[in-house]
Order: structure tokens, then C-alpha cells, then sequence
């Protein structure tokens, strides 16, 4: 399809990380060729019929609990303080420019807790509501003012879940035309309403009573609760790794006092790209240093590793990432003094011996500054 329609790329790069992949899109245009194709088709071979009054009531019921189903997982995980973390040690030590939009609105709702646990309330307020029918309009209500405020941090942050924030927001903004009618009298005529009659069962029948009970209360246990639990799991162990030192490295930002490479001392220079400038070790074994070195993970113009001492704390072993079995390189380690470091290894072919300084750094926005009474710019 996308070879002979849309040639949106010769190869198609598949969903990840991302939505909005090559891949991604290609999808998206298929589902909606297929869609009209398909609506063309039915209502010719169907023209004779006004109305699909029981299509109508499961496609209503399916993106009802679709869209509370999203909204309780991306929600309570905001409730956690999960889904966006507080800035760490790298990231704070990263100048501000360098920052991509996405990574920059990311660090900027996971620095306030609070704002982020407000916004997961009221997520996992329009997923309540939807799942009973007496208050769904106003879940839906809701769930488009939330749902058309994450398509906009998506869109002007350049955050790469579009397309699937602008599925959620259509369905939002259907639930919601289905009660058009009332709407339109309450709000704009001033005119008496009818009770709802979109989600009422289509069905009296012992049988579908219990079946649709049945299907509800699973819906909850598997999609509330478990994914509840879930996360509390997840969330316990993150806090307990946050706090997590790895003797005997003590966290910090140290400054690279001297670099030796192939016997060569290697001046200080802000020019000098590949030369190390500074080493910051983070809690439970995280860690970057300011260089290009592509051999690392490289982000934001900082080299990403994860760190690990031996047992005697003479070895420092340095993995790509901590799912790595073998270390990119590993280091005598030396602590001469409180503070201080040094790093003796081979890398690829080259030999490094480099002394650390422990700086005495101070991020003020780890204080998480809040002021009642501001008589002043900051």
C-alpha cells in the first residue's frame, strides 16, 4: 500500500518509542483509504437502510471504555509521578539550549510533582466517569478538554505520539457529538433536556444484564485494577533505586582535573569536543561525562554509561547501558582522598588515566523552590 499509494518512504521504519514513524503514518493512511472505501462500499450494497441503531450503541460503548481504558493507564501512572521523572544529576548539568522540545516539556512536568499529579487526576477522572453511563457525557466532556490539551504539548512540543493523542481526542470529541442534540438545547436554547438514551442497553434480557455486568467489572479489575498495582510495583522500586549509592563512588558532578590519553596530557579547552571536561555519577549506577564520544550513548551533547564497582572497589566497570553483559571498558580505581578519583583503563586501543575532582555543585532547581510571597523577579 504505501509502495503504491502513499510513498511515504522506500522503507518503512516500525512503531517504537515513536507513533509517528514512517511506519506510523503508512498505518494511518491505510486504516483511513480502507474506512472510506469501506463506508462507500457498505452504503451502496446497504442503501436501503436509515439507521444501524445497534452498531450505532456497541461502536459508542466500545470507544467509551477504549478511552477510559487509555486514560486510567496514562492517568494513574501521572498520579505515581511515573510517566515523567524529576530532572537528574545529567540532565541538570546540561546547558538548557541543548535540550530537544520534547526532553525540554518532558523535564518540565516531571520537575512538579504536584502539576503532575493534578494532570493524572484528571485522567483517571474521565476514565471513572465514562465507565457508568449516567455520567459518561460528562467524562466525555472532560476527557476532550484533556485529551485536546496533550494533542497540543504533542504538537507544539514536537513529542511523537500525534497521531495516537489526535485518535484520543477524535473519540473524545465523538462521545461528546453523540449528545449533540441535548447539548445544543441546554447550552445554546435554553431548552429543556431528555435524559440520555445513546448508552441505555439495547437489550432487557436477564442474560444480556448479566453478561454486561460481568464484562464491567472485569473491565475494572483488569484495566483499574491491575494496572494500579502494577504501577504501585513499579513505583516502589523506582523511589528505592533513586537514593541508591554504589560504594565506594560517591555521587556527584566532578570536575576532570587531568585527562592522559596514549601518554599524552590533554589541556583544558572549551574548543576541544573529544577531551572530558566533567564526569557526573549518578544514584543506582548512572552516569555521563561531557565529551563527544559516540561510542557511548549520546544525548544532549553529554556520553551516557552505567557504572559498576567491584565487590573491593578497585574496579570500575563501564557498560553502553545496564542491560549490557560486557563493559565497554574497565578501570583501576583509585580514592586517594575524600573527593578525589582516579581512573586507570584501557578504551578500544587507547589508554586512559584520569584524576576526578568532586565539585561542590549546587543545582537550585533541586530545592523544588515555591514561594507564597514573591516581592521579586526570579
Amino acid at each position: 500500500m504505501n509502495s503504491r499509494f502513499f510513498r511515504i518512504k522506500d522503507v518503512l521504519v516500525p512503531m517504537g518509542g515513536s507513533g509517528d514513524t514512517s511506519y506510523g503514518w503508512a498505518l494511518f493512511y491505510t486504516q483511513l483509504l480502507l474506512a472510506v472505501v469501506g463506508t462507500v462500499v457498505w452504503s451502496i450494497l446497504d442503501r436501503r437502510s436509515e439507521a444501524y441503531p445497534k452498531l450505532y450503541y456497541f461502536l459508542g460503548l466500545g470507544l467509551r471504555y477504549t478511552v477510559a481504558g487509555i486514560a486510567f493507564t496514562y492517568g494513574i501512572l501521572k498520579v505515581f509521578a511515573m510517566q515523567m521523572y524529576f530532572p537528574n544529576l545529567s540532565q541538570l548539568a546540561t546547558p538548557l539550549g541543548d535540550f530537544l522540545p520534547m526532553r525540554f516539556s518532558w523535564l518540565f512536568i516531571g520537575y512538579s510533582t504536584p502539576y503532575q499529579v493534578f494532570s493524572g487526576i484528571a485522567e483517571v477522572l474521565v476514565a471513572l466517569l465514562l465507565v457508568w453511563r449516567n455520567t459518561a457525557l460528562l467524562g466525555s466532556l472532560l476527557s476532550v478538554g484533556v485529551f485536546a490539551n496533550v494533542f497540543m504539548l504533542n504538537m507544539s512540543y514536537d513529542i511523537p505520539v500525534k497521531i495516537y493523542s489526535f485518535h484520543l481526542l477524535l473519540a473524545s470529541i465523538y462521545l461528546v457529538w453523540q449528545e449533540r442534540e441535548r447539548l445544543i438545547g441546554f447550552f445554546l436554547k435554553n431548552a429543556p433536556t431528555l435524559p440520555s438514551a445513546v448508552y441505555t442497553p439495547i437489550s432487557r434480557s436477564k442474560w444480556f444484564n448479566i453478561s454486561r455486568w460481568v464484562l464491567k467489572i472485569f473491565f475494572i479489575i483488569t484495566s483499574f485494577g491491575m494496572v494500579t498495582y502494577n504501577y504501585y510495583e513499579y513505583r516502589l522500586q523506582y523511589h528505592a533505586d533513586l537514593t541508591k549509592v554504589l560504594p565506594p563512588v560517591d555521587p556527584g558532578m566532578y570536575h576532570v582535573e587531568l585527562f592522559v590519553k596514549n601518554g599524552d596530557t590533554i589541556p583544558e579547552s572549551l574548543a576541544d569536543t573529544l577531551r572530558w571536561r566533567d564526569v557526573i555519577f549518578d544514584y543506582n549506577g548512572a552516569g555521563s561525562f561531557s565529551a563527544n564520544d559516540s561510542s557511548f550513548r549520546m544525548r544532549y551533547g553529554r556520553a551516557y554509561f552505567d557504572y559498576r564497582p567491584d565487590s573491593a572497589g578497585e574496579l570500575l566497570e563501564w557498560r553502553k547501558a545496564n542491560w549490557d553483559s560486557l563493559p565497554m571498558v574497565v578501570f583501576d580505581l583509585e580514592i586517594p582522598e575524600k573527593g578525589k578519583m582516579r581512573l586507570i583503563g584501557l578504551k578500544d586501543s587507547d589508554t586512559l588515566s584520569i584524576v576526578l575532582k568532586k565539585l561542590p555543585r549546587h543545582f537550585a532547581l533541586t530545592e523544588r523552590q515555591f514561594h507564597w510571597l514573591s516581592e521579586s523577579n526570579r
